[in-house]
C-alpha cells in the first residue's frame, strides 16, 4: 500500500506515520531523512542537495523527486510505504507522477486551525535531553521543569502562535489545493481528528481497509 499522509503543520502526520508503518510493516519515508541520507551518501543527487544547502538555497523540486524516487526503488518498500512531508505543492505531485510513483491512498487528516494552535503553543521541549511534553495532554511531573534531567523546559521558535499562523497560511494556499488533486484521481480520503492519537489511527486504519 503506498500513501501520503496529509495535513497542517501539527495534525501529527509524523505521529501517525510512526504508528502507520507499525500496523501495515511499510517504512515511512520522511524527506528530510533521506534528504540527509543522500548527502551523507555522496550520491551524485546528494552532492548537488548538499550544494543547495550549503548556498543557503532552497533544493529544487527536481533534485527532492530523483531522491525519492532512488529511495523508493530500494527493497524494503516493495511491498509500499508512507511518504511524509512531500508533495507540498501541486507541481511535485506532478513531477511525481511523471516518475511513475502512484498512491492508493491519500489521508488528509483534518484538524482546525484552532485546535492546532492550542496544540502547539502548548508543546514543550527539554533543550538538553530532547523529551517532550504538552502543558495538558502530556504535563511534566514539575512544571516548567523536564522529568528526565531536570532541565528548564522551552518553546520552540516553530511553537510560538504567530510562526505557527504562517505555516498554516503557507499550508493552506499551498498544500491544500493537493486535496483536489487527488480527489480527481479518486484516491483521497479524509479523516477527521478524533481527539486522541489512537482514536485518530482507528479512524485512519478503518478507512484504508474499507
Amino acid at each position: 500500500m503506498n500513501l501520503i499522509l496529509l495535513g497542517a503543520p501539527g495534525a501529527g502526520k509524523g505521529t501517525q506515520a510512526a504508528i502507520l508503518a507499525k500496523e501495515l510493516n511499510i517504512p515511512t519515508i520522511s524527506t528530510g531523512n533521506i534528504l540527509r541520507a543522500a548527502v551523507a551518501s555522496g550520491s551524485e543527487l546528494g552532492k548537488q542537495a548538499k550544494a543547495c544547502m550549503e548556498s543557503g538555497a532552497l533544493v529544487s523540486d527536481e533534485i527532492i523527486i530523483g531522491i525519492i524516487r532512488d529511495r523508493l526503488a530500494e527493497p524494503d518498500c516493495a511491498n509500499g510505504y508512507i511518504l511524509d512531508g512531500v508533495p507540498r505543492t501541486i507541481p511535485q505531485a506532478e513531477a511525481l507522477e511523471e516518475n511513475g510513483i502512484k498512491f492508493d491512498h491519500v489521508v488528509s487528516m483534518e484538524i482546525a486551525d484552532k485546535t492546532i494552535l492550542e496544540r502547539m503553543s502548548g508543546r514543550r521541549v527539554c533543550p538538553k535531553c530532547g523529551a517532550s511534553y504538552h502543558i495538558t495532554a502530556v504535563p511534566p511531573k514539575k512544571e516548567g521543569v523536564c522529568d528526565e534531567c531536570g532541565s528548564e523546559l522551552i518553546t520552540r521558535k516553530d511553537d510560538a502562535p504567530e510562526t505557527v499562523k504562517s505555516r498554516l497560511a503557507v499550508y493552506h494556499k499551498e498544500t491544500e489545493p493537493l486535496k483536489e488533486f487527488y480527489r480527481s484521481r479518486g484516491v483521497l480520503v479524509q479523516v477527521e481528528d478524533q481527539g486522541s492519537v489512537e482514536a485518530t489511527s482507528a479512524a485512519i486504519l478503518k478507512v484504508l481497509k474499507e
